[in-house]
């Protein structure tokens, strides 16, 4: 306890997040600063460090919500930074405290303490040390997932969790199956829903629903194609089903996953046929000009761009290839199965997610990047723009900008007086 108390530095502002962000970058090379004074990185390293302990301290803390504001500063730093060796070092203290907070907390802290799980396999890669954390962490996050009584939001970040650190860390194929059964049994729920109007879950099981969904899907593309096979033959006939949910992100979702297992069909074989063919591509259709005054302007628009991409793949076997951007290099996602992989690991790391591509060895490995770039402080500086041409280009964007909307508001003006 009077360990604890010396603690309180950690609390209010070094425990909040945005703290967390300001000493996030220090040996982030995207973060140079070409005009400041030399920052002693050794000192501020040290002192990050001492932060992060205070926070691992933390999570044993009497206080949910301590333990909640320590497990979101925890996340923040594994988002944003390599902390390899600091976490290789407290792997099984994290786990351990990962383990108490799903077990014991309520919602919030489930979720957060399973967040933090994805980023703790995700900084330590594909190897031993996140096996074993899996091994720690897959009974528990499966208990959770299937009782009824425990609240939908832990149930879904543990569905999340559990198809993310299973992705990273097992080589059992075994697991990777009971993992996906154990997946299963919550999102095929749905298909029940649409055939069966009495007891309808409600909106909060349907987005349970959507992060098993996506968790098995992710799981699916690194099955072996026999497995891929038996998938395809239980579930591609069933999934039409879920086009007609209520809820527009079960809709995408499902759309989404359709365009996977379409792809992954015609890889297993090229003469691959779907017989009914012309009933889903009117439902696709339907979706992607989908205009109901009903629904709002913003699921909508949304709803019709994602089911565009899905009718092109499942008519005509095409993928509208995606650039992304991330220092001085670019990673083009072109198919279905890089972009569900790109879109999941985006969703846990958030805005840390360019500088992961650029330095962690397993996102480099996964999007087949090769061995990170090395680039010191003067190749860095170059690549920049400097300040004083950024304010000089935007200026000039911005004029350019107004003219063109000047002389269009100057049409609209003439069109009016005409009338």
């Amino acid at each position: 306890g009077a360990q604890r108390r010396n603690m309180q530095p950690f609390s209010d502002e070094d425990a909040s997040i945005e703290t967390m962000s300001h000493c996030s970058g220090f040996s982030d090379p995207a973060s140079f600063n070409e005009e400041g004074p030399e920052v002693d990185e050794e000192a501020t390293h040290e002192d990050l460090e001492y932060k992060l302990k205070g926070f691992i301290e933390l999570t044993l803390d009497k206080s949910a919500k301590t333990r909640q504001s320590a497990l979101e500063s925890l996340k923040n730093a594994l988002a944003s930074k390599i902390l390899y060796e600091f976490i290789l070092e407290r792997r099984m203290t994290l786990t351990d405290s990962i383990e108490r907070c799903i077990k014991k907390g309520k919602s919030d802290e489930q979720r957060a303490a399973a967040e933090l799980a994805c980023l703790l396999c995700v900084q330590l890669g594909s190897g031993i040390e996140s096996e074993e954390v899996f091994k720690t962490l897959a009974p528990v996050l499966k208990k959770i997932l299937s009782d009824g009584s425990a609240s939908i939001q832990g149930r879904q970040a543990c569905a999340t969790c559990l198809g993310v650190c299973c992705f990273i860390a097992t080589d059992d194929i075994t697991e990777l199956y009971s993992t996906m059964e154990c997946l299963e049994t919550i999102f095929t729920k749905s298909y029940q829903k649409e055939r069966n109007s009495n007891g309808v879950p409600s909106t909060q099981h349907t987005v349970l629903h959507i992060s098993a969904l996506l968790s098995w899907t992710l799981l699916l593309t690194i099955c072996p194609m026999n497995e891929v096979k038996k998938k395809l033959e239980m579930h591609l006939h069933k999934f039409p089903i879920l086009l007609s949910c209520d809820d527009v992100n079960m809709r995408i979702a499902a759309g989404e996953t359709l365009a996977l297992l379409f792809e992954l069909a015609r890889e297993a074989d090229e003469n691959f046929f779907y017989e009914d063919m012309e009933l889903l591509t009117q439902k696709l259709k339907a979706l992607a000009t989908d205009g109901n005054k009903h629904r709002a302007k913003v699921d909508k628009r949304k709803q019709r761009s994602v089911f565009r991409d899905v009718l092109r793949a499942v008519e005509e076997h095409d993928f509208p290839t995606e650039t992304v951007k991330f220092g001085p290099e670019r990673m083009y996602i072109d198919c279905w199965v890089k972009k569900q992989t790109y879109d999941t690991f985006k969703e846990i790391l958030g805005s840390g997610m360019q500088f992961h591509l650029q330095s962690n060895e397993l996102l480099r490995n996964v999007f087949e990047l090769g061995p990170p770039l090395v680039l010191d402080e003067a190749t860095i500086k170059t690549m920049k723009i400097p300040r004083f041409e950024r304010h000089l280009f935007n200026s000039a964007a911005f004029k350019a900008r107004t003219k063109a909307r000047s002389k269009f508001r100057d049409k609209r003006a003439d069109v009016g007086e005409v009338f």
